[in-house]
């Protein structure tokens, strides 16, 4: 085996299978011959917030309830403090496969940045026996790799008739016809068909579902149409005990939420802007890769909606609470497809006797703002968007039912996976399995507190650098970084011409998306417990200072510790 690898004469080849077959050797035997190891399906959405799980009892799934999902959390385990270490889609990608923080695997912004010499989980899955196969998502600027089937999207992807790259010829990408999530599906069952079956199987499952235009499928378009959506308690928030970057942001429903683009009202065009053609041309782009019997069933709908809304001619916080029932109807009837998607699984795995021996994981890149402090999108360390569903299904090993309420991270996927497939965690990667806590009992050795770093500005959103340590009751966030353009030249590839980074911000800058904000320096902290809505900052109060003292040793440690460099 190691001597035709050799003939390769490729040392990056070398290495990963070195690592593989290294592995290899540490399987402990009685697994290969009991064959106790179990399937692993793995399946992720891109911005599918807790509150838009049934399972989790927000008042908007109450009405929009995710009957398949909660499938899932009554027959395993609701993790109700899973979080994610940088908020953002493609650095979270990196760390799933990788197992490591952004800084340490490249990926600390959305384009370019991985580090493709790492070690992926799936390499060392699959040089242990496992078949694997990742199909939908992929958005990472490398190749797929340590997978024998791949059907992967372009970049994000769309909703309607996308296109996907196959097997080994990863970036010639070929249109299918149908909605995306359904398509995704599809190729999960074919590979499931026609898998390796004398091997367990890792698969994971990736929809572009519910991302940013959230595009529901023609059957489920109109299905939340009369459904009125209660406002979060903190849709009104006028962020007056924060600092500057909640301010400065541009994801507010009210100011950002485009009319044309997010909420389908191509009547409002205003080819006199930049901003106004670029909206535009952001929602054809999807409409018009729909079949004229999609288009039909989508003007159908929106059509008549819009008309009325242009006749009452609203303004003020009605304008703005129209915009967030039709954003809400929108993204759950987008989710209406994962549900369904799941319960395909689900029956899939019942029908061909797979699923007592295979743990099944649902989650999300990250969380997402459902309206919360009048926001969508993700990419700040307040509640909403660090926090992160996690449901996981493992018949016999997971007790029905059972909820788990210690901090867990995305960097404990790869070693989870790695330790189900009787493999010892490498030494590098900082995350830990999540094996222990399948019991349902406390794990008294278990973490007691997490790190977390967001990188990605200037960009869309406009987000401000921060990083910070959260504990079982507080939080204390560091705001940092030169303000507008200048802080180009903090990043790796933002002013490198040719790079995606480049390219993305001179579009943005042609449409004068930048502001000139200050450049920033300074602390947030919250009691989670008293204040879980972060509501009131309490950094500098009187009687905080012992709290502030603790964090930012904390803080300083992790830094430390993980090498952060910035």
């Amino acid at each position: 085996y190691i001597t035709r690898i050799m003939m390769n004469n490729n040392r990056n080849q070398l290495n990963r299978s070195l690592l593989a077959f290294a592995a290899l050797q540490v399987m402990p035997l009685s697994l290969f011959a009991q064959g106790e190891r179990p399937n692993i399906l793995y399946i992720m959405c891109d911005d599918h917030a807790m509150q838009a799980i049934s399972a989790y009892g927000s008042p908007i799934s109450k009405l929009a309830p995710t009957p398949n999902i909660d499938r899932l959390a009554e027959r395993g385990m609701k993790f109700n403090e899973a979080f994610v270490e940088n908020s953002l889609s493609t650095p979270s990608r990196a760390c799933l496969m990788t197992g490591l923080y952004s800084h340490q695997n490249g990926q600390r912004q959305l384009a370019e940045g991985i580090d493709s010499t790492k070690t992926f989980f799936s390499e060392l899955l699959q040089g242990a026996g496992y078949s694997t196969a990742v199909v939908g998502k992929w958005h990472m600027s490398c190749s797929p790799k340590g997978f024998d089937y791949y059907h992967v999207l372009d970049d994000q992807g769309q909703y309607y008739n996308p296109t996907f790259a196959s097997t080994g010829q990863y970036g010639n990408f070929k249109q299918e016809m149908g909605y995306a999530t359904d398509l995704i599906t599809d190729h999960a069952i074919e590979y499931l068909n026609n898998r390796d079956k004398n091997k367990p199987f890792c698969l994971l499952v990736h929809h572009k579902a519910p991302h940013r235009l959230w595009m529901p499928n023609t059957k489920y378009v109109s299905k939340y149409a009369n459904v009125n959506f209660p406002l979060p308690e903190t849709f009104w928030d006028d962020y007056e005990t924060r600092g500057s970057a909640a301010s400065t942001q541009k994801m507010s429903i009210d100011k950002y939420m485009e009319m044309v683009r997010d909420l389908k009202v191509p009547e409002m065009y205003d080819p006199s802007t930049p901003e106004g053609r670029d909206s535009y041309a952001g929602l054809m782009g999807e409409m018009n890769r729909m079949t004229p019997q999609q288009r039909a069933i989508i003007d159908a709908y929106y059509m008549p909606r819009n008309r009325e809304f242009l006749s009452k001619n609203l303004t003020g916080k009605e304008l703005i609470e129209w915009k967030y029932q039709n954003y809400i109807r929108d993204y759950m009837a987008v989710i209406a497809s994962v549900d369904e998607s799941v319960g395909r699984l689900l029956e899939y795995l019942d029908k061909n006797n797979l699923t007592d021996n295979t743990i099944i994981v649902y989650t999300s890149d990250q969380g997402f703002y459902m309206g919360e402090h009048g926001w969508f999108d993700k990419r700040f360390m307040y509640e909403e968007s660090f926090h992160t569903p996690l449901i996981i299904s493992y018949p016999k090993h997971i007790k029905e039912g059972s909820e788990c309420n210690q901090m867990v991270q995305n960097i404990d996927f790869a070693p989870t996976f790695i330790d189900l497939a009787g493999l010892d965690k490498p030494k590098y990667m900082p995350g830990t399995s999540l094996q222990p806590l399948f019991a349902g009992a406390p794990v008294k050795k278990w973490r007691k507190s997490l790190y977390y770093h967001y990188y990605d500005y200037p960009t869309y959103h406009l987000v401000r650098k921060h990083d910070g340590v959260r504990t079982e009751r507080y939080k204390l966030i560091h705001f940092y970084g030169k303000g507008g353009e200048r802080a180009v030249v903090e990043n790796k590839y933002q002013g490198q011409p040719g790079t995606r980074e480049n390219n993305c911000f001179n579009a943005l800058k042609s449409i004068n998306y930048f502001t000139d904000d200050a450049d920033i320096d300074y602390w947030e902290l919250y009691d989670i417990k008293s204040d879980p809505n972060e509501l009131h900052n309490i950094y500098g109060k009187p009687g905080t200072q012992k709290i502030e003292k603790e964090l930012k040793k904390l803080l300083a440690n992790y830094r430390k510790n993980l090498k952060v460099d910035e």
